[in-house]
Parts: C-alpha cells; sequence; structure tokens
C-alpha cells in the first residue's frame, strides 16, 4: 500500500467514531469537481460510480503522482479501515467499487507503460 495512504488509514485508526465521521467531514470539504480540461459534464456512464466526496478526496491526496504500479497495490479494504461503521452495507460496497476501479485503471495503465 503507498506510504501516505497507509499513514492516512492509520491516523484514522486512532480516533474514536465522532471524530473518524468528524475528519471524513473534513475530507468531503476538500473535494474538487473534476477539472473541465479532463472530463465534462454528462460524464461517460461507463465512468461513473456511485461515489463519496470523502474517498474521492482521500484518494486524491495520498495517490496523485505516484506510479501506476504503485496505484494499482491499493485494495478495497481501504474502506472499512477509514469508515468503519459509519456507512450502509450499500454504500460500502459503492466505495469498494470506486477503490477498485482506480486499482482496475492504474493496473491498465501500469500495463501499458510495459
Amino acid at each position: 500500500m503507498p506510504d501516505k495512504l497507509q499513514q492516512l488509514i492509520d491516523t484514522f485508526q486512532m480516533f474514536d467514531p465522532a471524530d473518524r465521521t468528524s475528519m471524513l467531514l473534513s475530507y468531503a470539504d476538500q473535494f474538487k469537481e473534476v477539472p473541465a480540461s479532463i472530463a465534462t459534464r454528462p460524464f461517460p456512464k461507463s465512468h461513473q460510480i456511485p461515489q463519496c466526496k470523502a474517498l474521492a478526496a482521500i484518494l486524491d491526496k495520498t495517490l496523485s503522482g505516484l506510479p501506476a504500479s504503485e496505484i494499482a497495490t491499493i485494495n478495497a479494504d481501504i474502506v472499512e479501515k477509514l469508515f468503519r461503521q459509519n456507512i450502509s452495507m450499500g454504500k460500502g460496497i459503492g466505495l469498494m467499487s470506486m477503490v477498485q476501479a482506480v486499482q482496475a485503471l492504474a493496473k491498465a495503465a501500469s500495463q501499458d507503460k510495459s
């Protein structure tokens, strides 16, 4: 797992659920819409994933700039480590799908460079 992401997960695990929720809301406030230079609305259905702004901001802060081969090592279990019991099963599945999509794109990108 990339170091920045592991450090963030370790930090989250030190806090109780109420404080963890506050931290997640703080990350949600940092979410930025995809710039128009990258993609414009309406986004293609093939690129839409049920999302959470907090997770999107966390992945952006901890994975941006890393090589695709390193990003490809992330695992969907980070959702449980970050959110614990603070989300419903349906939302958890959506968040895991988001992580798996990032992982799949990174794997494809690293194979293209091979």
